[in-house]
């Protein structure tokens, strides 16, 4: 009985670091065709459109009112320490340095990341890559490095956008609805926010970029059979991203500050 649990661990153990190294392999063969020439202009165009512009209302929906939240509680908490007016400071350094590219990177993964794991899936089962396989044509390259160079570029505009969208929704309730005074909502956040600050969360768009196509495809790259299994990987694709991004976000801030 001993050895038969034993041959069990040791074989989730092996199967484990089997589905680690497969993991990894895909990621560096991504990495590579992404950054080796040929570059297929016009599906990075494709995918810019769907990954960045699509998610345009939902991520100025999202910044709007994450910045009218954090400035009506920032406002409230502030004021029993007589330091209402770092209230643009705080509001501008919590969505620059945090929840900027985190929700930005939620955000895409629930919207976009969702649909290329489950239109990979759909072509793994409809065995599209396979044919791609058997043309003599890499589909990691012909799937995965498009839409990998697409989030590189539209990821880090999003959280620019949901940043600059997050502070003018922090403005609206902290100087228009509770009348704090708008030179200094702006001056205190002229003088606290840094470059480094805007500088960190770049990198963090970035590093959640790869991420969210990486799992996202990975996932839909090696789905199994049948419409089940494309569904199946499409939650895992989205819970194991949403997961790997506040895990990277805790390593980033703690490697960058």
């Amino acid at each position: 009985m001993l050895f038969r649990v034993a041959e069990g661990v040791g074989g989730r153990a092996l199967g484990a670091m089997r589905s680690l190294g497969r993991i990894g392999i895909f990621l560096a063969a991504a990495v590579w065709n992404t950054v080796v020439p040929p570059y297929r202009g016009r599906d990075i165009l494709k995918q810019v459109h769907f990954i960045g512009v699509k998610s345009l209302f939902v991520i100025v929906l999202t910044a709007a009112f994450t910045g009218m939240v954090l400035s009506l509680q920032g406002f409230y908490t502030l004021r029993k320490f007589g330091s209402e007016g770092l209230l643009g400071a705080a509001v501008a350094l919590s969505l620059v340095r945090e929840l900027g590219p985190v929700l930005t990177a939620l955000m895409v993964t629930g919207r976009a990341g969702s649909a290329l794991a489950a239109e990979i899936g759909i072509m793994r089962i409809g065995e599209q890559i396979d044919s791609l396989e058997t043309m003599g044509i890499d589909p990691v390259r012909f799937l995965v490095a498009p839409r990998m160079v697409a989030a590189l570029v539209s990821i880090p505009l999003l959280t620019a956008i949901f940043d600059v969208v997050g502070i003018y929704g922090g403005y609206l309730v902290g100087v228009k609805l509770l009348g704090l005074d708008a030179g200094r909502f702006f001056g205190h956040m002229k003088t606290s926010v840094e470059l480094s600050d805007v500088v960190n969360g770049v990198w963090k768009s970035l590093a959640f970029s790869l991420i969210i196509v990486w799992m996202c495809t990975f996932k839909g790259f090696y789905t199994e059979r049948g419409a089940e299994g494309v569904s199946r990987a499409t939650t895992s694709a989205v819970v194991i991203s949403s997961v790997l991004v506040l895990i990277g976000d805790y390593v980033l801030t703690s490697v960058l500050l």
